[in-house]
């Protein structure tokens, strides 16, 4: 693993000039069948209401991670929680489970009006609490990474320009440098791909070790950015019960959103300079 003393200049620059990943697909499989979704069902697209998307996944039957950059529009403003739909397992137009949003959270550290800097994408970080939650027999949700270790070999699943009708699912690449609660990884992402989980594999099921910020190509190659999420997220979780209690969910519990109906990726911090 490179020295990140080394390279952490070099990632401002990177982070400060991050234009829009562009993916050639190659080493990603997508998730199109049923059989193949099996045990990502957790993953799903969040939908920001008619403009955008992100991805998000289950840590709790009703909470779910996703990129705090995600929560405010164009104008930097925050996003009504009632605007927000989670679609857990989404392909096809078709999801495992579809849920309103009932409040959301994000670091006080995140600051949308300054674009992409390193302190940003360590606190780009936010919880959605839904209206009702999700069985785990429907979607069984992740728990966190423990310690990262240098060479670490991960995975991501992702939505994303292109290929946001279906998750798609890289099966490797890996963590290619970590300092100050900032990572790099060689991860192929793209615009809507904010927010998607980085696995790390720990026994039997994959868990959590980090989450897409933003993300650039240089010269050819994938570079993804993420944080440390253990500590914030505690934080987060602790901020959320502070909040007020929400109003009384419908008895459905989310609102239908179309598939390709003026949606478009989001995840503007990948592009704007």
């Amino acid at each position: 693993m490179k020295n990140p003393r080394h390279i952490l200049g070099g990632l401002l620059c990177a982070l400060a000039i991050a234009g829009p990943v562009l993916a050639d697909n190659s080493g990603l499989t997508r998730l199109n069948d049923r059989d193949d979704l099996f045990g990502w069902e957790a993953v799903g697209r969040v939908d920001l209401g008619e403009t955008g998307y992100c991805t998000g996944i289950l840590i709790a039957p009703d909470l779910v991670l996703t990129a705090a950059h995600c929560l405010y529009d164009a104008q930097d403003k925050l996003r009504p929680a009632d605007s927000i739909t989670f679609r857990a397992g989404l392909r096809h137009g078709r999801a495992i489970a579809e849920r309103g949003v009932a409040r959301h959270v994000a670091p006080k550290g995140y600051d949308p009006t300054i674009g992409v800097t390193a302190d940003n994408v360590r606190n780009d970080v936010a919880i959605l609490q839904l209206a009702n939650p999700i069985p785990a027999h429907v979607a069984d949700p992740f728990v966190l990474h423990g310690p990262v270790r240098d060479g670490q070999r991960v995975s991501v699943v992702s939505y994303g320009r292109d290929r946001d009708a279906s998750p798609s699912w890289q099966r490797e690449c890996g963590l290619t440098w970590q300092h100050k609660g900032l990572m790099a990884f060689d991860c192929d992402v793209t615009f809507g791909s904010s927010g998607a989980p980085v696995f790390a594999r720990n026994g039997q099921r994959a868990r959590i070790l980090s989450l897409v910020s933003s993300g650039n190509s240089e010269d050819g190659q994938h570079v993804a950015y993420g944080m440390d999420l253990p500590a914030i997220v505690q934080d987060l979780k602790r901020n959320l019960r502070a909040m007020p209690t929400p109003r009384a969910a419908t008895a459905e519990g989310f609102r239908r959103v179309q598939v390709g109906n003026g949606h478009r990726a989001s995840g503007a911090k990948f592009a704007r300079p």
